[in-house]
Formats: C-alpha cells, sequence, structure tokens
C-alpha cells in the first residue's frame, strides 16, 4: 500500500541533544579504515585550525539515522520497517563534527514515492549544535520493498 503524500513537508521534534566524544570518533574512523590523524589527535587537528579532533564525514550518519527513526516508526505513516533498506545517503556541511559538539537533529520528510510496487521515502535530516548553528544537512533514502506477489 502506498505512503500518504500528505506527510511530505512534516517535520519531527528535535531530537535531544548527543555529546560526540573524542573516543567515538576514533573508534568510528578506526573502523572505516580512515587513518586521517585530525581524528584522533587533537594536535594534529589543532595543527588544521579546528578546536579539537574532527569527525570522519560519515560519523554523523549514526545521529541522523536514529533521528530518522522517528520518521519511519511513526505510527500514523504506516511504513513497514520491516521491508525497508537503506537506499542512498548524502551530506552537506557547513562546518566538520567535533569533539564537544551538541547535537540536534529536526528530520523533515522531503518526498515519498512509489515505484514498482515500493515505497521511497526521502528524510532530511537537519544537524544544529548547541548554539543552534547549522553544521550538516543529511539526507536519507528509505526503500520500502514491495510485499511478496504484490
Amino acid at each position: 500500500m502506498a505512503l500518504d503524500q500528505s506527510f511530505v513537508g512534516r517535520s519531527y521534534p528535535p531530537t535531544a541533544p548527543y555529546e560526540v566524544g573524542r573516543e567515538k570518533i576514533r573508534e568510528f574512523a578506526e573502523a572505516v579504515g580512515d587513518a586521517n590523524p585530525a581524528y584522533a589527535d587533537r594536535a594534529a587537528a589543532q595543527a588544521l585550525g579546528h578546536p579539537d579532533v574532527i569527525a570522519p564525514p560519515t560519523f554523523v550518519f549514526a545521529i541522523t539515522f536514529k533521528a530518522a527513526g522517528d520518521v519511519v516508526h511513526d505510527p500514523e505513516l504506516g511504513l513497514d520497517y520491516s521491508r525497508v533498506v537503506h537506499g542512498d545517503q548524502k551530506f552537506a556541511y557547513s562546518r566538520p563534527v567535533r569533539a564537544g559538539d551538541l547535537l540536534s537533529v529536526t528530520s523533515t520528510i522531503e518526498a515519498i514515492k512509489s515505484l514498482a510496487g515500493n515505497d521511497i521515502i526521502d528524510v532530511r535530516g537537519e544537524v544544529h549544535d548547541e548554539n543552534g548553528e547549522h553544521v550538516v544537512t543529511a539526507w536519507t533514502k528509505l526503500v520500502s520493498r514491495a510485499a511478496e506477489g504484490a
């Protein structure tokens, strides 16, 4: 069953602040195999003009995807999450994510489409720091696969 188009443009309340930890950044960089010293060494990050270590570009996915959960688990939307696969991801940064940031995400449904029985939903996550300054916008495309035999 196709998702309700009236949800396009719906925004969800900002998430509770997520404190970005230096160790979380280091662990993430290690997990993705990125040895950039600015991700683990404060002095290296400061030499590049940052106040503390910075996060790899995809680090923010963990924060924005969790926030998108408010969208996908909205009972009024009716998305069958058991059939959802991640379709695409992109980011537009105002500045890097830094250790010590307190980040909140506001999710908005940008588009809902049906294609060959699949529902495709585009969610935009606006990430702001504790001062309300924009840090990054993340776009997540989710595909809810059509039921077998549909």
